[in-house]
């Protein structure tokens, strides 16, 4: 996937991770959390915890409206303190007194989530439809906004940098545009504060975002948190190392890496390799739905005047990590997805005739391969000459994500390794008193849906047991459509990491949905649509977490019986009844016992839907909506999107 918007920590990360420890660890530890400012939300109707650090053993007293609790700090120095229960509303004064005295004014009492994930629950306000227009209508004095800042930590950190600011067009911007129309319709329809937790950071995986000791159950992550656990512990021998461990990785999960091979090699035979026309994700141009390491080649015939000249070679972006040979030389090598890739090459490198250019390319998850702009693409030489190398090249894939083993992991800024930013992001707000949390993520996670399906309860169930309020709600956004439509039913890596997110609905309870299936783009990972998922995730909420007589979901998937070659579907969440978007149902395939799917014929008779097909006599299996990018118009009365299903899942 386009992982746009993820970013390097840059100089703050730079400062919390001097000799591996984060700035939990390292500096002396404030009177009050950060967490704890002017305009600020506090969870209301429970006991609200309020800590910060002070001398072992000394009195702090925390003060609303005049009403004292006192607590005191521990041998650690660390005190916390439970204020209320308190009623929504306000604005209130906390004072904190100790050893120093801090009064924090319009505090509201209030409903706080979090809302976590990836790149879409990231985006900005900004970038949303009707952006200038939302932007100038977003003055809401009762919603508060709090950014954590995007850095990775090795252990569990104790603080976060951040400021809660009231909601108003200065402030909203840059906010999470999905997390921002959700609390919008909160604050609406409850007339109650509410306080956004915004932490998140575009192309991550969701095994960083849970803690080592929860991700220790899992066998699939054990040995990468005891790989980094004892990387960390030896930071010197890592940074001096790495590299080595780096080409070892390689050798022992590429195959054209390995003893004795070497597809960088100008004289390699790549005749069946696949033709791709880059610049391309490569799931698009010949490798669909694959994670791992690929290679692409494309030969060059260079005319007189360019041998002995030093040159440039621009390849754009390349998504995650690539190695770059020129004439079986290695000239550059990258770990940035969204970094343009230009390297230096020297003089004695080029040569008149035939030039070959490989690399070599490792992609963790969601789109893969050099995808940036035409003209991006080109060889350059110090004269200014150039050379266009878009076109067709050739690739091949050498081994998927799934077949290699755990890679060495680099005390850098690096937001994609197990548990970092659960330590950096989510461990310092912890135990500070929420409702619930939003989840948009699983992107990054595509093609790995069966092992999704467990570690994203893991992750919820982490995050209940350290923020101590129960089980408390959690709503997950579903993945949109997106790429292009299927010509024949196929089972592709989107539809499966979708059946997971609901599968995760079942798994848990107070864990909630909102369907997107209708509100992607193909061409756009980030769909500019976030006021209907935020929208939907509120009447998820509304629904379920406040108790409103709602209808909150589309049709789900009950039950089937097959009679007469067709098969009969029925559906919970009817919403007043089924209807079709369009002048006939699409979106449904049917299989018999030998799964070879079809697209259906499919019509509403009431509340059941038949499907059927005159190329499967039994109908054994139906799937809706099953494609990256289904065509499919399956609603309630209510006018919310079908689930979609696949009865054999």
């Amino acid at each position: 996937m386009a992982k746009t918007m993820r970013r390097a920590a840059g100089l703050v990360s730079a400062l919390l991770l001097v000799s591996g420890l984060a700035w939990g660890q390292a500096a002396e530890r404030p009177f009050l959390h950060p967490l704890f400012s002017d305009d600020m939300v506090l969870q209301r109707d429970i006991a609200c915890p309020v800590w910060g650090w002070a001398k072992a053993g000394e009195t702090v007293n925390v003060s609303v409206d005049g009403k004292t609790v006192e607590g005191q700090a521990d041998a650690t120095g660390r005190w916390l303190v439970k204020v209320g229960p308190c009623p929504a509303g306000g604005p209130h004064e906390v004072t904190i007194a100790g050893s120093e005295t801090v009064t924090l004014r319009n505090v509201l009492f209030g409903d706080v989530w979090i809302c976590s994930g990836q790149s879409n629950m990231q985006w900005g306000l900004w970038g949303v439809n009707n952006s200038q227009e939302e932007i100038a209508a977003a003055n809401h004095p009762q919603i508060r906004l709090f950014s954590v800042p995007n850095v990775v930590g090795f252990e569990p950190q104790d603080l976060v940098a951040g400021q809660w600011q009231v909601c108003s067009p200065q402030t909203v911007g840059g906010f999470t545009a999905v997390g921002y129309f959700f609390g919008r319709k909160l604050n609406e329809d409850l007339e109650v504060p509410i306080g956004l937790i915004n932490s998140s950071w575009g192309g991550t995986i969701a095994e960083a975002w849970v803690s080592g000791e929860a991700l220790k159950t899992m066998p699939d992550f054990a040995p990468a948190v005891d790989a980094l656990q004892k990387l960390v512990a030896d930071q010197a021998k890592l940074q001096a190392t790495w590299e080595q461990q780096m080409d070892a990785w390689w050798a022992a999960n590429d195959p054209g890496s390995a003893a004795g091979a070497s597809w960088a090699d100008p004289g390699l035979d790549t005749t069946a390799w696949k033709p791709i026309n880059i610049p391309c994700r490569w799931e698009e141009g010949g490798l669909p739905d694959f994670d791992g390491v690929a290679w692409l080649r494309r030969v060059i015939d260079l005319p007189e005047g360019w041998q002995g000249k030093t040159a440039t070679l621009h390849l754009g972006p390349i998504d995650d990590r690539d190695t770059t040979f020129v004439n079986g030389v290695k000239v550059g090598a990258l770990d940035a997805w969204d970094k343009p890739r230009d390297y230096a090459l020297p003089a004695d490198l080029l040569k008149t005739g035939p030039n070959t250019i490989a690399v070599r390319v490792l992609d963790t998850g969601g789109g893969g391969g050099i995808y940036g702009q035409a003209d991006q693409l080109k060889l350059e030489a110090a004269d200014g000459a150039t050379l266009a190398l878009a076109g067709e090249w050739r690739c091949v894939a050498a081994k998927p994500m799934a077949e290699c083993t755990p890679q060495p992991q680099r005390l850098e800024s690096n937001p994609n390794q197990v548990s970092v930013l659960y330590n950096a992001m989510i461990a310092p707000l912890v135990p500070f008193g929420i409702k619930g949390a939003i989840w948009y993520q699983g992107e990054s996670n595509a093609g790995r849906a069966e092992q999704y399906a467990r570690l994203l309860p893991t992750l919820i169930q982490d995050w209940r047991d350290r923020f101590g309020v129960g089980e408390f709600p959690v709503f997950i956004v579903q993945l949109a459509n997106f790429l292009a439509v299927d010509d024949v039913p196929k089972d592709d890596a989107w539809p499966n990491l979708r059946w997971s997110q609901w599968l995760t609905t079942r798994a848990l309870p107070n864990v909630g949905m909102a369907c997107t299936i209708d509100i992607g783009d193909a061409a756009d990972i980030h769909p500019r649509n976030k006021q209907d998922v935020g929208l939907r995730l509120a009447l998820a909420a509304l629904g379920t977490t406040y108790g409103q007589d709602i209808e909150y979901s589309g049709p789900v998937y009950k039950a089937m019986a097959v009679e007469g070659g067709k098969a009969y579907l029925t559906f919970d969440h009817l919403g007043g009844g089924l209807v079709v978007k369009g002048e006939k149902l699409d979106g449904f395939a049917v299989a018999g016992e030998d799964k070879q799917f079809v697209w259906a014929d499919a019509a509403v008779e009431g509340d059941t839907v038949v499907v059927s097909s005159p190329q499967v006599t039994t109908p054994a299996v139906v799937r809706y909506a099953w494609g990256n990018n289904p065509v499919c118009n399956l609603y309630n009365q209510a006018g919310l999107p079908a689930v979609p299903f696949a009865t054999d899942k």
